[in-house]
């Protein structure tokens, strides 16, 4: 698909900035290292601060929730102010989520930290891609969907061995952190902008999730392949490390966070692969390696082995980066320029509040039922989304194949 035309309102570029590009996707990247940072210390701080499992999930939730409401109400405000005011913005306030991390004396601490890193998460999310897509419209959407993935990954296998290897594990990854974000803030102001500024930033603040009528349809066909996914990522964020030590009975950090690293990091590998295949075909692989997946990390699980549980959550990594990709290069191509992060606003409110909102689902379970049980039950849930989306993609593409079949008869019919 060609990208969209320029407006008055906004700087196309005619060809690819590699440097902005470059600037941005580190930029996602730090932002969702962050963003799994906290994850190899939710015990720690669990076990200093004396709280439920259902707490524990709830302080990820409330960074989603808190996300997901910065989404809605400044999902388009790039659109309007440029994007460089508004990631400046955001940058300021995750600095400000690392010193209250690094301060945080208690539970409630911990969940203001990560409330302020919510805001300003969502804030950044849809003006960081479309900057991306400003800046490369042929690789912009495929490093907007790796950037996240690695992102997660490594912050955690970087938090992790940090927490276990390094000195004052409660603070040393979020005082580093805030360093590289002191530095990503002052080489901001050498990125050139991609949009003009134009009237109506305050009337764009009202909460909502806009979804250009060109790209309803098409964001209706992926969202099953997106709640499977990033449902899983909610759950391996929140629950995987206390998983992974049940079942390996190893009390480590740096091993706990090894299905928080590997669902992520293999995903992003996987996009890189596949990054040539069409959508469709990407959602496809993506639903059936999660099916995959889901039943390799279950049978883990059951037969309490690591080395299964690994390898599903390997081919699950496959299907979570797979099935992403694919839905937002359905969507992401589909909205005019001036509309762009209006539309990523509103297809990242469902990848996150299904990572939310079944993640605390699934700690209360865990509370109330037992971690192995609520574990079988929430992989069973993810399965069965994944197959109910691939087989409406392969449904879809079969009609499509059928239409363009009848199409072809028909002008050969007339033309006889």
């Amino acid at each position: 698909m060609s990208p969209p035309a320029a407006s008055d309102a906004t700087n196309v570029y005619p060809s690819p900035r590699p440097g902005s590009l470059l600037y941005y996707t580190l930029l996602m990247v730090t932002f969702l290292a962050a963003s799994s940072a906290p994850t190899p210390l939710y015990q720690i701080y669990q076990m200093a601060w004396g709280f439920s499992t259902t707490w524990l999930t709830l302080v990820f939730a409330s960074y989603v929730f808190a996300l997901l409401l910065a989404l809605l109400v400044s999902g388009s405000l790039s659109d309007y102010l440029g994007r460089r005011p508004v990631v400046a913005i955001a940058i300021v306030g995750e600095i400000v989520s690392m010193g209250i991390f690094l301060g945080a004396s208690d539970l409630h601490w911990l969940l203001a930290a990560r409330i302020v890193q919510g805001l300003a998460t969502g804030i950044v999310t849809s003006a960081l891609a479309a900057a991306m897509l400003d800046s490369d419209h042929t690789r912009g959407p495929v490093m907007a969907s790796i950037a996240p993935l690695c992102g997660m990954g490594f912050g955690a296998l970087f938090a992790g061995a940090l927490v276990t290897y390094a000195p004052a594990p409660r603070h040393l990854v979020y005082a580093l952190l805030a360093i590289i974000l002191l530095a990503q803030l002052a080489i901001l102001m050498k990125i050139p902008e991609s949009v003009a500024r134009r009237p109506g930033a305050l009337a764009s603040l009202r909460p909502r999730a806009k979804v250009p009528p060109s790209a309803r349809g098409p964001m209706l066909r992926v969202i099953p392949a997106v709640i499977s996914s990033w449902a899983l990522g909610g759950f391996s964020l929140s629950l995987g490390p206390i998983l992974v030590e049940t079942v390996s009975g190893v009390h480590n950090p740096l091993v706990g966070c090894l299905v928080t690293f590997m669902l992520p990091f293999i995903g992003g590998v996987s996009i890189l692969t596949l990054r040539t295949r069409a959508p469709h075909i990407a959602v496809m692989i993506g639903t059936g390696c999660l099916i995959v997946g889901m039943l390799g990390l279950l049978l883990g699980v059951y037969l309490t082995k690591v080395s299964v549980l690994l390898a599903g959550t390997a081919i699950a990594g496959i299907g979570f980066g797979a099935a992403f990709m694919g839905a937002m290069r359905t969507v992401m191509p589909l909205a005019p320029a001036t509309e762009r992060s209006a539309l990523m606003a509103a297809f990242y409110v469902v990848c996150y509040l299904s990572a939310s909102s079944l993640a605390l689902l699934g700690g209360m379970a865990a509370q109330c039922f037992g971690l192995l049980p609520t574990t079988y039950g929430y992989g069973g849930l993810v399965a069965l989304l994944s197959l109910i989306a691939l087989l409406g993609t392969v449904i879809q593409q079969r009609g499509r194949t059928r239409d363009c079949a009848s199409e072809t008869a028909t002008r050969g019919y007339d033309r006889a």
